[in-house]
């Protein structure tokens, strides 16, 4: 059986934590900005639009060789984010889950998003249970 894991939440709610449990190859956006030798974080905003596109690719190809686990974990506030990667898993012929990760235990963002903007991404997180 082929899988494709979609992980939802605000920044700290424990998506990546949860992505790496799942087992199966993980990819977010913010592995973009990590610097491949020396593991650094360095986010920048004018980038994101190729971090995304480089998430997007990296699945592609991963269920394109009928990888039987893929897990991504994005905040995907809005369904319209979700949509290119539930046209991957149907072309592919991919099981989807979609999961909404919960802060329920406190946890700490750890890229040091502002308040203010994760009250953005709180107040336009769309759910849609049908």
């Amino acid at each position: 059986m082929k899988e494709l894991f979609l992980l939802r939440g605000i920044p700290g709610s424990g998506k990546s934590t949860l992505a790496k449990s799942l087992g199966g190859k993980h990819f977010e956006a913010d592995m973009y900005f990590v610097d491949p030798v020396t593991k650094y974080y360095n986010f920048d905003p004018t980038k994101l639009g190729f971090a995304h596109s480089w998430c997007r690719d990296s699945v592609a190809s991963s269920l394109a060789t009928k990888v039987p686990r893929v897990v991504v974990s994005n905040t995907f506030t809005q369904e319209w984010e979700m949509e290119p990667y539930m046209d991957l898993a149907k072309t592919h012929g991919y099981i989807v889950y979609s999961l909404v990760v919960e802060n329920r235990h406190s946890g700490v963002n750890e890229h040091g998003v502002p308040e203010e903007a994760l009250q953005k991404m709180q107040d336009r997180f769309e759910l849609k249970l049908r």
